[in-house]
């Protein structure tokens, strides 16, 4: 039998069929839409699967790191597949798909029950998204190329807050369904993929890239919710997964996120529940994680690396900074990293900072790699808040973990250090503030230097002096 190739709603398949194409979209003419109701037999699932964890509802601030405020700043896919070569009458869910861009239309307003295949879809115009769905909407979007070209958000605090000027833009409780899209934002304040209010996205196989200023890759806010599968984030001023005022849910499972940008653009910006798994997140000029306030950001077997570029005065250099910038944007209460297996290369600066926060930081099996500054852990006052009372209050958690490197606690700040399941800490702690160590039986504190604490909970067996001493509250301890 002679194949046939058919072009339906912008998809293009190995068939028998005869050829159509699809009409030019608008906005204002939906009536006149190519984004065709395709059936259960003749539709591609782009439905992937991605649970969620335990949500936190928090809040961030947006604005850059050289405001005082707070700390962040302001390809199309080529998987072309060929198609199946059988001599067959018959399309399995198996036959491999190529996606044709070729058919342009404008910027978009999804309907229930929309699935859109295929196309290109530009947005140009300021405060408009390429793609956008809200209210009582459930729909899907395959193969197709989303490009915000165009068009500054007039707002940038609605951009941050509201996903105003996004590529794709979900909220009002509606749910879009993306897989193997390709999102472009190159306009001023325009997020790559934009949860909230409510707004549920799932994402998967795709490609995102933003290179306009203010702006991050994957982003919720306002109780948003986004999942991620196996995505390509690239970001050239903010984070790449971020979060924002309000919070919401965000589980990313594979792929791999970069940001490039300065001062304040890591590759995790957390003021909400944020869960990567399996994923390489890297920031190639700042640091890799931050968590505002009463927020979390919970890391499985991810490969993490940052650059901490701070210039601003009185910036301390880290890796990864729980802070509260006392905006009132992001809930004060306790900020926590978790982190199993994977590794952590700090570039520049300490591993952790804690400052003006209560936090938690759990590490279970998870390689670090310090910088020559060989500095572990700073809990100390710093940019943020009322000076005399801004200062950190840290639990650190070892499980299984290999430590090295020093630590450093300040006159009003905190820290309980605990080593349990045959951790080893290899470094010196300098503290003017309260300091307790619980050493585990079985666990290894080698000291590399006087160390000074408050309060000791252990075998000394368990501590090797290699000549130095620890002192606790101020005494030679034996």
């Amino acid at each position: 039998m002679k194949k046939k190739t058919i072009i339906f709603a912008g998809i293009l398949l190995a068939t028998s069929l005869s050829a159509c194409s699809a009409p030019e979209v608008n906005i204002s003419d939906k009536q006149n839409s190519a984004t065709e109701s395709i059936s259960t037999e003749d539709s591609i699932s782009t439905e992937d699967s991605i649970s969620a964890e335990e949500s936190l509802n928090t809040e961030e601030k947006s604005s850059t790191e050289e405001n005082i405020g707070t700390e962040e700043n302001n390809e199309e896919i080529a998987d072309s597949n060929e198609n199946s070569t059988e001599d067959t009458d018959e399309i399995s869910a198996e036959e491999k798909v190529t996606y044709d861009n070729s058919a342009e239309y404008n910027a978009y307003v999804l309907s229930d029950k929309d699935a859109l295949v295929g196309g290109t879809y530009t947005a140009t115009g300021k405060d408009e998204s390429a793609i956008e769905a809200s209210g009582n909407v459930t729909a899907t979007v395959t193969g197709t190329l989303i490009n915000k070209a165009s068009g500054d958000a007039s707002s940038a605090d609605d951009s941050s807050f509201k996903g105003v000027n996004s590529a794709v833009r979900v909220y009002g409780n509606a749910e879009v369904t993306l897989k193997d899209c390709t999102v472009l934002a190159d306009a001023d304040n325009a997020t790559g993929v934009f949860a909230y209010d409510g707004g549920i996205i799932n994402i998967s196989d795709s490609t995102i890239n933003v290179t306009g200023g203010g702006a991050g890759g994957v982003q919720v806010a306002g109780g948003g919710t986004l999942y991620g599968y196996n995505l390509t984030v690239t970001s050239a001023s903010k984070a790449a997964i971020r979060s924002d005022r309000g919070g919401g849910i965000m589980v990313i499972d594979g792929g791999s996120y970069t940001s490039t940008g300065k001062n304040g653009c890591p590759a995790i910006y957390s003021t909400a529940d944020i869960t990567v798994k399996n994923a390489e997140c890297i920031s190639t000029n700042s640091r890799a994680v931050i968590i505002e306030g009463k927020n979390s950001v919970t890391l499985e077997n991810c490969v993490l690396s940052g650059n901490d570029q701070s210039t601003k005065s009185g910036s301390v250099k880290a890796n990864v900074l729980l802070y509260q910038s006392a905006s009132g944007d992001a809930k004060e209460g306790t900020s926590i990293f978790d982190m199993t297996g994977g590794s952590i290369t700090s570039e520049s600066g300490a591993m952790f900072y804690c400052t003006n926060t209560a936090s938690v930081i759990n590490l279970k099996e998870a390689a670090l790699n310090l910088s020559d500054d060989g500095t572990l852990l700073i809990v100390s006052e710093g940019r943020w808040g009322k000076e005399g009372k801004n200062g950190g209050k840290c639990t650190f958690n070892a499980t299984s973990q290999i430590l090295e490197g020093d630590i450093i606690v300040d006159s009003i700040s905190s820290l309980e250090f605990n080593l349990s399941e045959n951790s080893v800490y290899t470094g010196a702690i300098s503290s003017e503030g309260s300091v307790t160590v619980n050493l585990e039986s079985g666990s290894t504190w080698v000291l590399t230097g006087d160390s000074y604490i408050s309060e000791f909970n252990g075998d000394i067996e368990d501590v090797q002096i290699n000549g130095y001493t620890l002192y606790v509250n101020g005494k030679a301890f034996n």
